[in-house]
């Protein structure tokens, strides 16, 4: 009986195998004739769109205007690109909206479309959020794995970097807000910043510990929990090369009347001088390529 018992089992799983591998096999389904080679999201500058913006803002039009017709794609980022409390919403909430709008763009064109790249591309505070999402992505914590980022491109980015792959002449110092600490990981190689010489947003001398001071509180100001963690670091940087400068001391020597008023007067020719406003004739390389064209051209490359 226990002979019979046994045979039957194995016959039920013997069926059970066989019904198994008689199903149908299932082939991966190509990706929709509407995915691009590379899919292209562009974040504008302080100013430049708002919740509800026109779809071609700003500067980055001189960049995607020379991308327009070929296997890309380009999508802008909406968010408030404000920068002050009486507009409505802080720097910090502004740009933290930016790059989980982004992100999320490009979830979107991830899950539908396997096999395409993607460029993430910035200027101003677009730069700071595509930065914090290129690293995000480049360290493991983005909304796709980093070999599907072919390209990023920051123009004037408040948290540039000495050790970033500056295209042009080179400039003095570091963005106003500080490095990346941690930089972009994986996605590094594929990173490109435009930083022009005069630049503060993206050129603030490193031992103007009061700007960066400034800064550091401006890229800081998003109030969510969730990034607490990582401007405890960039604090810590700080506060550490102020230490190793004189502490204290130093930081209230860069306060006295007679600096407060030269680093009023250097603002006040940065302001005048319009270099922030200038990457589309920006020259930055021997044949006088502006910067908009040149990543125009990277871009493109990337393909």
């Amino acid at each position: 009986m226990r002979v019979k018992k046994l045979v039957a089992t194995i016959g039920s799983v013997v069926a059970v195998v066989a019904g198994v591998t008689a199903l149908p096999t299932v082939t991966a389904s190509a990706d929709p004739a509407s995915c691009p080679g590379l899919y292209v999201v562009a974040i504008p500058g302080t100013w430049e769109t708002s919740s509800g913006a026109a779809p071609k803002p700003g500067m980055l039009t001189a960049v995607t205007d020379r991308i327009a017709g070929s296997d890309i794609r380009t999508d802008y980022v909406s968010y408030p690109a404000t920068a002050f409390p009486w507009e409505g919403g802080i720097y910090g909430e502004s740009r933290a909206v930016a790059t989980a709008n982004a992100g999320g763009m490009i979830k979107a064109m991830a899950d539908q479309c396997g096999a395409t790249k993607f460029g993430i591309i910035g200027y101003s505070q677009g730069a700071d959020a595509a930065g914090d999402l290129a690293a995000s992505i480049g360290t493991g914590l983005g909304v796709v794995p980093a070999d599907r980022v072919a390209a990023v491109g920051l123009i004037s980015d408040p948290k540039r970097s000495d050790a970033d792959a500056l295209v042009g002449p080179q400039v003095v110092g570091t963005g106003v807000g500080g490095p990346r600490v941690g930089g972009f990981g994986f996605v590094s190689p594929v990173v490109r910043t435009f930083c022009a010489v005069g630049d503060l947003y993206c050129s603030t001398p490193k031992d103007d510990y009061v700007a960066r001071l400034a800064g550091f509180l401006a890229v800081s100001s998003d109030p969510n929990p969730a990034v607490a963690a990582q401007a405890q670091q960039d604090a810590e940087v700080l506060l550490g090369d102020i230490a190793s400068a004189g502490g204290l001391p130093t930081l209230q020597g860069q306060l006295s009347d007679q600096a407060n008023q030269q680093r009023r007067r250097e603002i006040e020719a940065f302001y005048r001088s319009g270099v922030h406003q200038e990457y589309g004739s920006y020259a930055v390389d021997s044949n006088g390529t502006s910067a908009t064209t040149w990543l125009a051209n990277y871009l493109r490359d990337s393909i």
